[in-house]
C-alpha cells in the first residue's frame, strides 16, 4: 500500500514540474510529496532561478541539488508555490502542518500568486478533521491555548520533543469535524498565543494535483 501511495505522490509531483515557467523563482513546501517534487527538480536544476523554502529541511535539499535559496523579503512577487497537504477537500481547503512547517508554509502561500497543492488521492476528503489539526503556539502559552481548544470540543495533544523552525511548539488537535473551515480558521487565529493554525481555508490552494492509480486529476 505504501508503494502505491508513493507512486501516486510521484505522479502529482512530476505533474507540478510542468507548471513551472523557466528561470522563475518558486516557493517550495515541505513533506513526503514535496520530496518527490525535489527529486524531479534535481534532474532539471536549471529549470528555476531560485526558490523560497518553507523549512530548514527543504532548504538543505534545495542546496544539495544546486537550487539557490531566495529570501522572501528580497522579492516583490512570487508566481508559484508548490506544496503538499495532510488533507484536502474538493473546495481546495487544506489541513497542513504534519511536518511542523505550517507557519512558513502559510506565509509563502499568502505571498504567492498561485498555490498548487500536490497530493495523492488518499488525502482527498469530504470534510476536514480526520487528520489532527496542527497549531503552532508560543511555548509559554501552550497550556492556555490547549484549554481554549478543549473548550471548543477539540482534544489537543502536545507534540512533545518537537520544536518548529521558528522555536515554537505544536499542538495537534484531535476530534474536530470541520464543517466551516473558513470560520474556524478565523476563530482559532484569535486565541492568544496561537502563531499559526494549520487550516488553509482563508487562503486555499488555487489548484489540486491529485495523484491516482490512473494518472493525475486536476481540480
Amino acid at each position: 500500500m505504501a508503494a502505491d501511495a508513493d507512486a501516486k505522490k510521484r505522479r502529482a509531483a512530476i505533474a507540478a514540474l510542468e507548471l513551472i515557467a523557466s528561470k522563475t523563482i518558486i516557493g517550495v513546501g515541505t513533506g513526503s510529496t514535496v520530496s518527490f517534487f525535489l527529486e524531479g527538480l534535481a534532474a532539471r536544476p536549471d529549470l528555476v532561478r531560485g526558490a523560497v523554502s518553507s523549512s530548514e529541511g527543504t532548504s538543505a535539499r534545495l542546496r544539495s541539488i544546486g537550487v539557490p535559496l531566495v529570501d522572501l523579503n528580497d522579492i516583490t512577487a512570487l508566481d508559484l508555490y508548490i506544496d503538499g497537504a495532510d488533507e484536502a477537500t474538493p473546495a481546495r481547503h487544506l489541513i497542513k502542518g504534519g511536518g511542523g512547517a505550517l507557519t512558513r508554509e502559510k506565509i509563502i502561500a499568502a505571498a504567492a500568486r498561485r498555490f498548487v497543492c500536490i497530493i495523492d488521492d488518499g488525502k482527498l476528503v469530504a470534510t476536514l478533521g480526520h487528520f489532527p489539526l496542527p497549531i503552532e503556539v508560543i511555548p509559554m502559552a501552550r497550556a492556555l491555548v490547549a484549554r481554549a481548544l478543549a473548550a471548543r470540543g477539540g482534544r489537543p495533544v502536545w507534540r512533545e520533543g518537537f520544536i518548529t523552525d521558528n522555536g515554537n511548539q505544536i499542538l495537534d488537535v484531535h476530534g474536530l469535524s470541520i464543517s466551516d473551515p473558513v470560520a474556524l480558521e478565523r476563530e482559532l487565529n484569535q486565541i492568544c498565543g496561537v502563531v499559526t493554525v494549520g487550516l488553509f481555508a482563508l487562503r486555499p490552494a488555487d489548484e489540486l494535483l491529485i495523484g491516482t492509480a490512473e494518472g493525475v486529476e486536476r481540480r
